[in-house]
């Protein structure tokens, strides 16, 4: 065979193609009306009555075979696609390069009725797919929460609302510590910064007062039961060691709290809140360790 497609100048290739072809098509069953390419192509219908039984039957409508007719027939792509599947397929064959698929899909996105037509599940994969890089992510982001709606939408799940919250909090940390460690002016903002303490510590100090001052009066002539003596006492033993504390930070700088000065300072905070009968007190400021004169005795 190798000698004979050399004789007649044909490609080994071909000369095998046109043989397997000939075997296929017995010379009863060839048609003179029907092209050798189709006849190549029928030769794949792998039952003989149905092949020669094909060749006789020219599809419905048509006066008569054509090449890609026969392709539709035996399931192959079309060199000329009509309809829609045939159009996407010519359109994977010919896309198969990576190159060649990113330019074709960044062509059709910029077309709004086609993006229109994709499905949402589709279009959430390919954003995941694009945003991959950390830098397109974060730009994509930043764009995507400047619209309210999405940022409103987005914020609703607590995953994301927690690592939104907890990025602002690390940048702001960061932030400052640049400033700290490069801007000329934080000493001065350091100095200014412990004046705001000092005037928040005395402004704590004059507002306790002040409460007490117009609490304690109301009390004249009203007898507290045992419960309310003792709760009373365990808060003025935990403001005995808050102002311990506070006199302590002032001496010496030091504010690390012990572990009981913190168990007082968390009640305490819990206490702020006026109990209601919506949100009572806490138990454990309800439930009294003993009575008021078994503890610390009656004033009198």
């Amino acid at each position: 065979m190798f000698r004979l497609a050399e004789d007649i100048g044909l490609s080994y290739s071909t000369v095998k193609e046109a043989r397997w072809t000939a075997s296929r098509w017995p010379k009863e069953h060839r048609q003179r009306v029907v092209s050798f390419t189709v006849h190549k192509i029928l030769a794949g219908i792998g039952d003989e009555r149905e092949r020669f039984a094909a060749i006789l039957t020219p599809p419905e409508g048509k006066p008569r075979w054509t090449a890609d007719e026969a392709r539709r027939r035996v399931g192959r792509q079309v060199e000329h696609p009509v309809t829609p599947q045939e159009k996407v397929s010519a359109i994977h064959t010919l896309a198969r390069d990576e190159e060649v698929a990113a330019t074709v899909t960044s062509d059709l996105l910029r077309r709004p009725t086609v993006v229109a037509q994709v499905r949402q599940e589709d279009k959430v994969r390919a954003v995941e797919e694009l945003t991959r890089d950390e830098t397109v992510a974060a730009t994509v982001t930043t764009g995507l929460l400047r619209r309210p709606d999405v940022a409103f939408r987005a914020m609703s799940d607590d995953t994301a609302r927690h690592q939104v919250n907890h990025a602002q909090v690390e940048r702001g940390r960061q932030a400052r510590e640049n400033f700290e460690q490069t801007s000329p002016v934080a000493p001065a903002i350091r100095s200014i910064d412990q004046s705001v303490e000092f005037l928040d510590l005395v402004t704590a100090c004059h507002a306790f007062v002040a409460a007490a001052g117009r609490v304690v009066p109301g009390l004249r002539d009203r007898q507290l039961g045992d419960d309310e003596c003792t709760i009373v006492h365990e808060n003025i033993a935990r403001v005995r060691a808050t102002l311990d504390w506070i006199e302590t930070a002032v001496d010496t700088g030091k504010v690390d709290v012990d572990e009981e000065l913190a168990v007082s300072c968390k009640a305490i905070r819990r206490c702020l809140a006026l109990p209601s009968a919506d949100h009572p007190p806490p138990s454990d400021m309800l439930t009294p360790s003993g009575s008021c004169s078994s503890r610390r005795g009656r004033p009198g």
